[in-house]
């Protein structure tokens, strides 16, 4: 398996995006796994942004997954920009009108304001 790319990568993501209730642990565990490379984009997009899409666990109430994508941003900035960008766009996402939606758009600002003042990281213009 381990030779076939495109099998590996739909591994990752079907991890990713698992309702299950220890998705956010087995994601970290996988950023160790041999599969995983955060230097290939693609592992990158199967994994992380694959979690992103998780709308269960990407946007739980304790703001752990935004926690998480911030600290994968600023891990990725240092490799490769233009992905850590493309990671950091999951932050625009989960905005609404209700009660619970305004929590999660103020941990998901927290969060991005993390990701945005490590050194390195481009500033986006208002």
């Amino acid at each position: 398996m381990k030779n076939e790319t495109l099998v590996v990568d739909k591994w990752l993501s079907v991890q990713a995006t698992s309702r299950l209730p220890g998705t956010l642990v087995r994601v970290h565990e996988l950023l160790h796994h041999p599969a995983f490379d955060l230097k290939v984009p693609n592992k990158v997009y199967a994994l992380i942004r694959g979690f992103t899409s998780n709308h269960v666990r990407f946007h739980a109430a304790n703001g752990a997954g935004y926690a998480f994508l911030a600290d994968q941003i600023i891990a990725l900035n240092a490799l490769n920009p233009q992905v850590a960008a493309r990671m950091a766009r999951a932050f625009d996402r989960g905005k609404g009108s209700t009660r619970a939606a305004k929590r999660r758009q103020e941990r998901s600002s927290s969060a991005s304001a993390t990701a945005r003042a490590s050194p390195g990281t481009l500033q986006r213009s208002s």
